[in-house]
């Protein structure tokens, strides 16, 4: 049986175009050995968060295919980097160092970004004076939120609009609730409520400023590349099947299959990624392109989830721990889409724009 014990460096272009080989490798086989471990996770994360370049910075198609990378070796490892690097990236879009948000003699800071929303839970913000606020209520969907050290979280000011702040997670007014999580996606990755009662925080950018950042778009289309990335993992595994055994005119169409629908949702991040460096990718033609990455991307997975359990049947999902692992890891995950309604939004722009897309 031909297996892919580490899994090389996943790319976004064509050969001859091929960034940063070596250190992708090395960020692909280091995610392999997290093994769905947090922990280990977590530490790749810190390892990764001084070399991995920032969206907008001229390198952003290394930082996709790092994300790739990642998540094809292993979406554990993926989905809690994905979230470092992404605060470290906000924070540096609002001009704020990490080491100043960081009590003195801390160990070096794991971070999270918690701003998911959903219906009965609310999470208020209030100033108590200077620089210090009050945050009050419940965040949902707050992943790792028992063992990272520092969260970016959006919460309603007093105008109901969401502001972006900087908690410490060690604050003794947060109860983290982790009872519900019963996924079999991401078992390790908890990303259940936070309860918040007094908690301290310290606010990043004035009202609205997250959501109307440049980097809110790009962060999107980073994470879809993680789901691209998960994608590879599992196509990799039939392109192992053709090679144990000859294969028949079904295995191959599925292959092909899998070829076409992958490198087209790949040429459409690398695509993203110059865009973003460029400057074309703000504002509403920011959104607009992040809207369509990442439903470009849902589909794919979808297609590559659905076409890997035809070219293989149960077998993989019955005795390869690893296979059936990133299955129920990428269908929680992919599940950030939110399918027809993302959908939808995206032709609700579309038909506010006023101009044929096309």
């Amino acid at each position: 049986m031909t297996r892919i014990e580490s899994p090389g460096p996943t790319w976004l272009t064509v050969p001859g175009k091929r960034t940063a080989e070596s250190s992708l490798r090395d960020a692909a086989t280091a995610a392999f050995a997290v093994n769905g471990d947090a922990g280990r996770a977590l530490e790749l994360s810190r390892a990764l968060g001084g070399s991995v370049p920032r969206p907008g910075s001229g390198r952003t198609l290394r930082l996709l295919e790092t994300l790739a990378s990642l998540a094809a070796a292993d979406l554990t490892a993926a989905r809690v980097a994905e979230a470092h690097l992404d605060a470290l990236a906000i924070l540096d879009q609002a001009a704020l160092h990490p080491a100043g948000l960081v009590a003195g003699g801390s160990p070096e800071p794991s971070w999270g970004v918690f701003a998911a929303e959903a219906a009965g839970s609310r999470l208020e913000a209030r100033p108590v004076g200077g620089a210090r606020w009050r945050l009050d209520g419940t965040k949902p969907w707050c992943s790792l939120a028992g063992s990272l050290s520092h969260a970016l979280v959006t919460a309603s000011t007093a105008a109901t609009t969401q502001r972006l702040f900087v908690v410490d997670l060690a604050d003794p007014g947060i109860t983290v609730r982790t009872d519900a999580w019963v996924s079999r996606g991401l078992p390790a990755v908890p990303s259940g409520p936070v309860e918040f009662r007094g908690t301290t925080a310290r606010p990043v950018g004035d009202d609205g400023w997250y959501l109307r950042r440049p980097g809110f778009a790009w962060g999107g289309i980073g994470v879809a590349a993680c789901w691209w990335g998960g994608a590879v993992g599992l196509a990799r595994r039939v392109w192992e099947s053709v090679l144990e055994r000859e294969p028949d005119q079904i295995a191959l169409a599925h292959l092909g299959a899998l070829d076409l629908a992958l490198t087209a949702a790949g040429t459409s991040l690398a695509a993203a990624a110059a865009a973003i460096d460029a400057g074309d990718a703000v504002g509403d033609q920011g959104a607009l392109l992040a809207a369509r990455v990442r439903g470009q991307v849902a589909r794919t997975v979808d297609e590559v989830i659905t076409r890997t359990g035809h070219a293989l049947g149960p077998a993989p999902l019955a005795f390869d721990a690893r296979h059936a692992g990133r299955i129920a890891d990428l269908q929680l995950y992919v599940r950030q889409h939110h399918a027809e309604r993302d959908d939808a939004a995206l032709g609700r722009r579309l038909r506010d724009a006023g101009v044929s897309p096309w």
